[in-house]
């Protein structure tokens, strides 16, 4: 039986052979740079969590206090007021120079004040869904605190509505770019350690170094775990950098989780991911056929995990087939870790299944490696 210590060093002379590969790749290493940087930021900025300058036209036709509090409500950097007439309206929703237009009736103020129930005309052009839609709620909302506010000081017999006070835990702002930035690194993390892997493995058959390490005395075993250990590495330090440099210091989100439980987590999530890497690259001839496939596996992985849509909405039947995939639980494991400050007291069921599941596609990896040198020994 072949001694520990021989095969561990082979497996750490095989990794760093695996660091020199990389390094003399430039694409693979821009590759790395670009997805833990630039994606990461554009990712964040790409869906924005309030609305920034919304064109806004109000027609005030009541030319009251009320009426001027709520104009001046509906102030920047979420809406930019314009003044206009009653004939104005069409005509700025035709030309597409207002996404909205409020319509202040005249007696507004007196008819509120009097009990009554005056309405306002909002009219919105939907063809811009993103701000029709945010937006709607905006200018609900403000006028809603706004007339509240007036009708509070003005007749303190009127009976208000309950006041809900919601109370915003781990995301107080509900800022859409501290979700979006943390699951992009989330689906970074899943695209490069496949990739990396699988390209690794790829790359030694195509450039035939493949031969030569058959007629060395090292195993399957010993080839797949130095892949592995590297590559896992580089995706780790990378993704580790993004979060403090990218996440933390440019953009600015508050994390208040351990950063080395998540790095933690990161590493057993990677043990599974890496061997999903090598069966993937086992099963394709080139790497044109190994890009194809991982399209039809990081796609489902990156979708249908809970990163982009919650669990929740999801069929029953996805969700029973999901949970066997281990970006699902790494999902979960890193929103609970960064978003929530989890400690491993209660999130250790999540690294007990990316264990358990990682061993599960290392051994299958490991067999089909296995069966393939084989056949290339024949």
């Amino acid at each position: 039986m072949r001694p520990i210590a021989v095969a561990v060093a082979n497996i750490w002379n095989l990794g760093l052979k695996e660091f020199r590969s990389l390094l003399a790749d430039p694409t693979m290493l821009f590759l790395i740079l670009f997805m833990f940087t630039a994606s990461v930021y554009l990712d964040s900025m790409a869906k924005p969590e309030t609305l920034n300058r919304a064109a806004i036209a109000i027609v005030d036709e009541d030319q009251s206090l009320l009426s001027n509090r709520i104009v001046q409500a509906l102030k920047p950097p979420q809406f930019q007021p314009e003044m206009v007439g009653l004939a104005d309206i069409d005509k700025g929703l035709e030309a597409g120079r207002h996404t909205f237009v409020l319509d202040i009736p005249p007696g507004f103020e007196r008819d509120l004040l009097a009990g009554h129930d005056p309405e306002l005309q909002l009219n919105v052009d939907a063809s811009r869904l993103t701000q029709a839609r945010t937006g709607s709620g905006y200018i609900e909302s403000i006028i809603s605190n706004e007339v509240r506010a007036f009708t509070s000081r003005a007749r303190s017999d009127l009976e208000l509505p309950v006041a809900l006070v919601p109370r915003m835990l781990f995301n107080p702002n509900i800022r859409e770019s501290w979700f979006a930035s943390i699951t992009s690194v989330i689906n970074n993390i899943t695209l490069l350690a496949i990739l990396l892997t699988g390209a690794a493995l790829i790359r030694e058959r195509e450039h035939g170094t493949i031969e030569h390490l058959l007629v060395m005395p090292v195993t399957a075993l010993e080839i797949m775990l130095s892949k592995i250990w590297s590559m896992a590495v580089v995706v780790l330090l990378v993704s580790s950098l993004s979060i403090q440099l990218v996440v933390k210091g440019l953009l600015g989100v508050g994390i208040p989780g351990s950063a080395l439980l998540f790095a933690l987590g990161t590493g057993c999530y990677l043990f599974a991911a890496c061997s999903m890497g090598i069966f993937m690259a086992t099963l394709a001839r080139s790497m044109p056929q190994f890009a194809l496939i991982s399209i039809l596996v990081l796609l489902p992985l990156e979708i249908l995990s809970g990163a982009i849509t919650p669990r929740e909405s999801m069929p029953e039947v996805i969700r029973d087939l999901m949970s066997f995939t281990p970006t699902t639980h790494f999902v979960e494991l890193a929103q609970a870790v960064l978003f929530r400050g989890e400690t491993l007291a209660t999130a250790w069921p999540s690294f007990l299944l990316l264990l358990v599941i990682g061993a599960a596609f290392f051994l299958l990896a490991l067999n089909r490696l296995k069966k393939t040198i084989g056949s290339m020994q024949g």
